[in-house]
């Protein structure tokens, strides 16, 4: 890259850093205030108690469950795209990885709340951790909420490290070209980064072992969640097939999610030229991939469901398809599959637009979708005498909709602190580029002037 490019580069993606302008603090505020609004929402949740929800005998599993279920799967956007991606060296995947990566962590710290806000007492919350205990009454480790533990802590801590790791290059960037209190923190965080040939050899070290051991991490946690469920003896529960359901439904929202997050970073922060509309096709691809892979499932669960014809499950899956559930049903699929395979599927609809419009269909249906793998199943066991009813109160919706804004607020707050394009793997991703072009117009051998 030339030095004018160089600059441009580093001067387009260090402005949000260095100037502020009065939209960031109205949307700051704007998200702060529903924030808070959820969090006093739970406080009076835990004053009053469970008895202002609609969790009520015999779903006690409602709301709550379905957005864990919904942020975990989110997570997988960012790490185990990104490592992916870096490790078969997709060198379109330089300017998405960091929007990638972000959304892994925040989406994690966000969905490890829900067990903890589902607890009558969330205060006792640290019962879940294995700390020594005299009687020796906890952890629990058949309740598979112990199982949430560990496999979210060891998640969270390698995303962490994940998208730590290539941040220290650019955190010496800003360190030197700001002054000040700026100057000093953003110094700490860089680590001493000079930019020696043996760092980089570290760095890249560092970062190939991570991608590698990510992947299984990530797999194994939505593996573990989709324990929650098939590890119970409740009607279209109990299934060996819900590890790779979930494990896929989980990359399915999560690609939805990266879209329109790049999406909207691209319009806000005025990323044109780093985010093209390549990197919305490719991902729209991987999206409509993944859209015929959860096809395949919910068919070949439903046919069996069907073909094995077990009172139980027939009664929910009747109620689901046909009964009080089946708007929410028809939603799911025209969402999840019609919407994502009309646009998709068509070139010349996958443009950036088309990608959003199926992203924002794909986190509908996916909500929906672990709505209704929760509440019909629990309100319809094999016992018609204890079948029963779940409204939602406003107190879930409330706490709901706060999670939303906490997520969008967390987002906006890290692309202002922190460049939300990896800099150095840019500048590298160019370089690389250039040479594969000079190794294009000169013939092996040739003499250069």
């Amino acid at each position: 890259m030339s030095d004018v490019s160089t600059r441009r580069l580093t001067d387009d993606l260090l402005r949000p850093l260095l100037h502020t302008s009065w939209r960031f603090y109205a949307l700051v505020a704007f998200l702060g205030a529903i924030v808070l609004m959820g969090l006093c929402t739970w406080a009076y949740q835990m004053y009053k108690g469970f008895g202002i929800t609609g969790i009520n005998n015999p779903i006690f599993w409602a709301f709550y469950i379905t957005n864990f279920v919904f942020w975990i799967g989110i997570s997988h956007a960012g790490t185990l795209i990104s490592a992916i991606l870096r490790l078969v060296n997709a060198g379109w995947r330089r300017p998405v990885t960091r929007c990638a990566e972000v959304i892994t962590v925040f989406a994690l710290m966000i969905g490890a709340l829900f067990p903890i806000i589902h607890l009558g007492r969330p205060w006792l919350f640290f019962w879940l951790m294995p700390y020594p205990s005299n009687r020796q009454i906890w952890p629990n480790f058949r309740s598979p909420l112990v199982w949430d533990f560990f496999a979210i802590t060891t998640y969270l801590t390698g995303s962490v490290l994940f998208l730590l790791l290539p941040m220290i290059p650019d955190f010496a960037l800003v360190r030197d070209r700001t002054t000040g209190t700026r100057r000093r923190i953003y110094g700490a965080l860089a680590l001493g980064w000079q930019g020696t040939p043996k760092q980089w050899h570290r760095l890249e070290s560092a970062m190939s072992i991570m991608a590698i051991a990510i992947i299984p991490v990530a797999v194994s946690v939505h593996t573990i969640v989709s324990f929650d469920f098939s590890m119970a003896p409740v009607p279209m529960w109990h299934s060996t097939m819900f590890g790779p359901y979930f494990v896929a439904g989980a990359i399915f929202s999560g690609i939805a999610g990266l879209i329109i997050a790049m999406a909207a970073m691209r319009k806000f922060l005025h990323l044109e030229e780093y985010l093209h509309p390549i990197h919305f096709q490719n991902l729209g691809k991987l999206l409509l991939m993944m859209s015929l892979l959860w096809a395949y499932f919910v068919f070949a669960e439903r046919l069996t469901i069907w073909y094995g014809n077990e009172a139980s499950e027939v009664a929910v899956l009747n109620v689901t398809q046909k009964g009080s559930f089946a708007p929410l049903y028809w939603t799911m699929v025209v969402c999840n599959f019609v919407i994502p395979f009309s646009i998709l599927s068509l070139k010349k609809l996958r443009t950036i637009a088309g990608c959003v419009i199926a992203s924002f269909g794909v986190l509908i249906g996916m909500w929906l979708e672990r709505f209704l793998i929760v509440v019909p199943s629990l309100g319809h066991k094999y016992l018609p005498y204890s079948w029963g009813t779940y409204r939602p109160r406003p107190v879930e919706i409330m706490i709901t909709v706060s999670t939303f804004a906490a997520m969008t607020l967390l987002y906006a707050l890290f692309s202002k602190f922190v460049p939300i394009i990896s800099i150095w793997e840019l500048k590298v991703g160019e370089h690389a580029a250039e040479t594969a072009q000079e190794r294009l117009e000169h013939a092996i051998g040739e003499v250069r002037p």
